[in-house]
């Protein structure tokens, strides 16, 4: 049977979210069609609004409202430590750990020649213009992929000519592991277990 087109539009909408496949797809359209009116105006406005109001820190990379996250503006965090991540919801898991004190620095993506993803198109340069700044480690906690290890590498060799302590995150996480889905206890012995990249 097929669907009217507008909820198919709704449908394939939905698809376009990762880990979403097509039953997923159809319970949360028929979860909007079954909100009322008010509702599901509230949930497009907060969509519109997220969209319009969140931009990446201009410092770090992370999402904030403002010019600067509130974490790059604690002036109490280490700000000598760099943790370098692929996404902002790896900053938000790392943070609930409350293991970590320094700063960050978000990738906004990894390494991938077979996708057409090359340094240039992720937020390196701005990391390298940070390492100036008197900073002292540089802990790159990328996703244990195929992509994840290739960035680690390439940042490590950008960064060996440098002053700057490089490690990575230790194998408490498995391969092919996101850091965003790992416990709590995972991630803190991953940082604790961090050795030096030669």
């Amino acid at each position: 049977m097929e669907y009217p087109k507008t909820l198919r539009q709704l449908i394939d909408g939905f698809r376009r979210l990762p880990g979403v496949g097509e039953k997923t797809a159809e319970r949360y359209a028929f979860a909007v069609l079954d909100m009322n009116e008010e509702d599901s105006n509230e949930f497009s406005l907060d969509i519109k609004e997220a969209k319009k109001m969140l931009k990446e820190c201009s410092c770090c990379g992370f999402i904030t409202e403002g010019e600067t996250c509130s974490i790059c503006a604690t002036v109490t965090r280490d700000q000598k430590t760099i943790c370098v991540v692929q996404h902002s919801k790896d900053v938000i898991a790392m943070e609930k750990t409350q293991s970590y004190n320094g700063v960050y620095h978000v990738l906004n993506g990894v390494i991938s020649t077979s996708k057409g993803i090359l340094p240039e198109d992720i937020n390196i340069h701005s990391l390298m213009q940070r390492v100036k700044d008197n900073v002292s480690e540089i802990i790159i906690a990328t996703n244990l992929t195929v992509e994840g290890e290739t960035t680690a590498l390439y940042l490590a060799k950008l960064l060996f000519s440098s002053d700057v302590k490089v490690t990575r995150i230790a194998h408490g996480l498995p391969m092919g592991g996101h850091l965003d889905y790992a416990d709590e206890l995972t991630i803190i012995k991953a940082i604790e277990g961090r050795k030096a990249m030669e």
